[in-house]
């Protein structure tokens, strides 16, 4: 049984970028790391981001 890719955005950044307090960005919820490295990521790699991200309410998109 195969199974679909999700819909979803190629990144989770919602141009809310702000780590200045922390490692972790205030809109998108990925380490400074993950943004850095998100273009070099493999598909299996960027899916256990978004698990992640999104069980935390992330990406954080403005109202």
């Amino acid at each position: 049984m195969s199974h679909s890719p999700p819909e979803r955005p190629d990144t989770p950044c919602v141009a809310v970028c702000s780590t200045t307090f922390d490692d972790v960005c205030r809109g998108c919820g990925r380490t400074v790391s993950e943004v850095a490295h998100w273009v070099f990521m493999t598909e299996e790699e960027k899916d256990a981001v978004w698990i992640r991200i999104t069980a935390e309410g992330y990406p954080r998109r403005k109202s």
